[in-house]
């Protein structure tokens, strides 16, 4: 079974170590997640977390509030979206339905607040996996946008997709 615990500095070496698999730099080649400080943050607007598999770290998964997140990644956004952001740690992890797993906890842990209207992602544009993995659960592509150097396709999912799902 696969929960969720929150991230935590004593979490560093290996999300650093992730961080570098080729899999998941080809997903996000620019990033710069500055884990050392971000691990010891925990602002109001962000959870930051690890998924586990019956107690075995597998993966890390990011929530925001877009309109609240202080680097204003997201640019202008209505209130009551939430952002993922969702990677599986090891290659040889992949393709075992774990990542579905830990997406559906994700969608559902977003639409547990009452408030929040829709979800938002931004894999890029060239990463035809990843797009068709979240076209699956019903989000639908909204626009092709850079963010810093990356080509990304924003996509969004309704609550009411959700609830249909």
């Amino acid at each position: 079974m696969i929960d969720f615990r929150a991230a935590t500095i004593k979490d560093l070496a290996l999300l650093q170590y992730w961080d570098e698999q080729p899999h998941t730099v080809a997903s996000d080649p620019n990033d710069d997640w500055g884990w050392e400080t971000e691990l010891l943050r925990s602002p109001e607007w962000r959870e930051q977390l690890i998924a586990e598999l019956d107690g075995r770290p597998i993966g890390f998964v990011q929530i925001i509030d877009p309109l609240l997140e202080d680097s204003h990644y997201w640019g202008e956004v209505p209130a009551n979206l939430r952002a993922i952001d969702i990677w599986i740690g090891e290659a040889d992890d992949l393709g075992k339905g774990y990542g579905t797993a830990m997406m559906r906890l994700a969608i559902d842990r977003c639409f547990s607040s009452p408030e929040v209207t829709a979800i938002i992602i931004d894999p890029l544009a060239s990463n035809v996996r990843a797009r068709k993995f979240y076209e699956r659960f019903g989000f639908t592509f909204v626009e092709n946008r850079t963010f810093d150097e990356d080509f990304c396709a924003v996509y969004k999912l309704d609550r009411s997709v959700w609830k249909e799902c």
